[in-house]
């Protein structure tokens, strides 16, 4: 195998062409926005990650890669696409879809078509092999066709691309074998071989079980605000238990995987799924929770103002795809009872449809700081320098990431014990 054609150069594309590339392979990366190919074939970058901006200038000043908006022919073809949501929960598999029909005319007897978009069970299967099969060509037999799905934390994406397990599972055992062997040039993890369909599932079910394992801790944080009990102290002590481990609460749950993963499942198997579905639904009413709690402290001023902090759905990264912190910013933005100021060092002006403040300008006369996202800027805040721009030092901190400040009040959100309203 010389050459690969990455087709989706997002989050897992772009780190997935530069990592084979690196490895020697030439790689050519598809994408339809023709922004994100003039920014590669210049040796620039359109998303945040750790270490790919010096890594895609490597190999695309030595020639290993290079960006195009429509397929070439190759040796194996790895299709990196998203996988959004209808209104109706379900999965859109359009991008795959399209994705797919868009290699045909490069297909050749013998290559590898991989898909690492996340699918729903049976995909590969009942959708992409009827497609090459359209086109004239065996799926069980001319080709090698696997899914492989991706399993990268951001922040962490070009270590974890190498050095984690992946899963392998091909429409053949033949296709498995084949495929993994694309991985195995450059994972330094194992490389397991299962058929599609396992490894759709499995995909789904490990952030399925951290989907319901956040769901535990936001019930408890629910259940604990009305006890009165500290939340974050039960987790830590419950986590002392060898075989226990709750997750964090938070805001809720978003990004591309953790948000949407459930309903694949959930849509296959309705009945079956009572307890997916009662997860998702939990975690989906973190954001108007910590809205209700914003209402609590400040329901005695007139026309509050509040910074917001962090817009991503994790820490240190730039990506607000399905992020509850920015549902949470959208809804006070939009209410006229606030005055709002949004801040986050990760995210562009062009990544939200509302004004990005400074640091400064965000806390200047505020009445309370809300920290919606751990970025380590946030960790190493000057509580002086809050204390002294702020009307009313008061902080609630929704990740619990933030240390004590002497100068500030602050409230977590699994410790509602003690909340007061705020008095100007």
């Amino acid at each position: 195998m010389k050459k690969i054609c990455v087709v989706g150069l997002g989050y897992i594309g772009l780190p997935t062409s530069a990592i084979f590339a690196k490895a020697g392979y030439e790689v050519v990366g598809v994408d339809v926005n023709p922004k994100v190919i003039e920014l590669l074939n210049k040796g620039e970058i359109h998303i945040e990650e750790v270490g790919l901006p010096e890594l895609v200038k490597e190999v695309v000043a030595n020639g290993k890669l290079r960006g195009a908006v429509s397929p070439e022919k190759a040796d194996a073809f790895i299709i990196a696409v998203p996988t959004p949501i209808h209104d109706d929960y379900t999965a859109n598999v359009d991008y795959v879809v399209n994705a797919t029909k868009a290699i045909l005319p490069y297909l050749e007897k013998g290559n590898v078509v991989i898909v690492e978009s996340t699918i729903p069970p049976r995909t590969m299967d009942d959708v992409v092999a009827p497609i090459i099969r359209e086109h004239g060509m065996d799926p069980y037999q001319d080709v090698y066709l696997a899914h492989c799905p991706e399993r990268v934390l951001p922040g962490r994406i070009l270590i974890e691309l190498i050095e984690n397990t992946r899963i392998v599972g091909g429409v053949t055992p033949e296709a498995s074998k084949q495929a993994g062997d694309v991985y195995r040039a450059v994972v330094t993890g194992d490389v397991i071989e299962t058929e599609a369909v396992t490894a759709e599932m499995s995909k789904l079910m490990e952030n399925t079980f951290r989907d319901v394992n956040i769901a535990l801790a936001n019930e408890l944080v629910k259940i604990s605000s009305k006890l009165g009990v500290n939340a974050h102290n039960v987790i830590e002590l419950a986590n002392k238990h060898p075989r226990v481990n709750i997750h964090q609460p938070g805001p809720g749950v978003g990004g591309h995987c953790l948000a949407v993963d459930p309903y694949f499942i959930i849509e296959k198997a309705v009945d079956e799924s009572p307890l997916i579905q009662t997860s998702r639904k939990i975690n989906n009413s973190m954001p108007d929770f910590v809205i209700s709690q914003v209402d609590r402290l400040t329901c005695e001023l007139g026309n509050p103002k509040v910074a917001v902090f962090g817009l991503t759905y994790k820490g240190n990264i730039d990506d607000v795809r399905e992020s509850p912190a920015l549902d949470i910013a959208k809804e006070l933005v939009g209410n006229s009872r606030y005055n709002v100021s949004v801040y986050d060092p990760h995210v562009r002006d062009e990544q939200v449809s509302f004004k990005l403040d400074t640091f400064e300008d965000a806390i200047d006369g505020a009445h309370l700081v809300l920290v919606l996202a751990d970025h380590n800027e946030f960790k190493q805040l000057d509580g002086e320098l809050l204390a002294k721009k702020m009307k009313t030092p008061v902080m609630f901190d929704t990740k619990n990431c933030v240390p004590e400040l002497s100068e500030l009040l602050i409230y977590r959100i699994g410790d509602l014990t003690n909340l007061k309203a705020i008095q100007e």
